[in-house]
């Protein structure tokens, strides 16, 4: 059975990220660029560009004018939600294009958006700065299984029912059908793609997060987002005390469960 990572390089040329997240990217990597640079490389993508527009005009920020220009969007919004938005926008582009066996991908991203928006929810209610960039992150949670599905679907799929059947571990299922879970797996994409190290580490250890190191808090608020949307998705009924989080996690994060809506 393959690796992660021989999984995920025979997937490559399927899943590319577009030229214009890399020039982002190197444009904010960059300590002698300004915002204006930010812009105009944003100018270049007509789709990222309306995008942006659509949401700092949207009642979120409520500002009083309209915004019409690209360089008071990303002026406003600031760099890290400028990354975030451009980062959601090109995976998605990305992964629309790509048919999918055996999977509902209308639920895949539900969930996605789901966890991605109690990921930065979790973050600032343990006081944890910058809490928007877990957004990301959580954005990314379950991205391993859009492969998994890509390369061995009917496997993938007979995961799911036997985890869900025997009440067992979704990813040590995986592990012994396939060789790989679905961790692992987003974790080799997110690195093939050069994304930032701790988004890496974030999903590659969402399920053991004490095994993150210096990322230990990133894995746990991407372990807590993703236990509660799975365990919604099982039980709307659900109670905090029920959901079978890491203890490391909640030490990591200082997050207490009985704090959940």
């Amino acid at each position: 059975m393959p690796t992660a990572q021989e999984l995920v390089q025979s997937c490559t040329s399927i899943f590319t990220l577009p030229e214009i997240y890399f020039r982002v990217r190197e444009v904010v990597e960059d300590s002698n660029s300004t915002m204006g640079d930010l812009a105009e490389v944003l100018k270049l993508d007509p789709a990222i560009s309306a995008r942006l527009l659509r949401i700092v005009n949207s009642p979120i920020y409520g500002f009083p004018k309209q915004i019409d220009t690209i360089s008071r969007a990303v002026s406003l919004l600031g760099t890290q939600a400028t990354i975030d938005l451009v980062t959601a926008t090109t995976i998605g582009k990305t992964f629309a294009g790509v048919p999918i066996q055996l999977m509902d991908v209308a639920k895949f991203w539900h969930r996605s958006v789901l966890c991605a928006l109690l990921a930065g929810k979790l973050a600032k209610s343990c006081g944890i700065k910058d809490s928007e960039r877990f957004f990301v992150e959580g954005l990314l949670r379950d991205l391993g299984h859009y492969v998994l599905y890509q390369y061995a679907p009917e496997r993938a799929q007979s995961a799911l029912i036997e985890a869900g059947y025997l009440g067992s571990s979704l990813a040590e299922v995986e592990q012994s059908n396939i060789g790989c879970d679905f961790a692992e797996v987003g974790a080799e994409l997110i690195h093939s793609w050069g994304m930032p190290v701790q988004i890496e580490q974030a999903i590659r250890h969402q399920l053991r997060p004490n095994e993150a190191g210096d990322y230990v808090q990133h894995a746990s608020i991407v372990h807590l987002a993703g236990e509660v949307v799975d365990f919604e998705e099982r039980d709307p009924k659900w109670r905090p005390a029920e959901l079978p989080c890491s203890p490391q996690a909640l030490e990591a994060t200082g997050f207490v469960l009985a704090n959940l809506p």
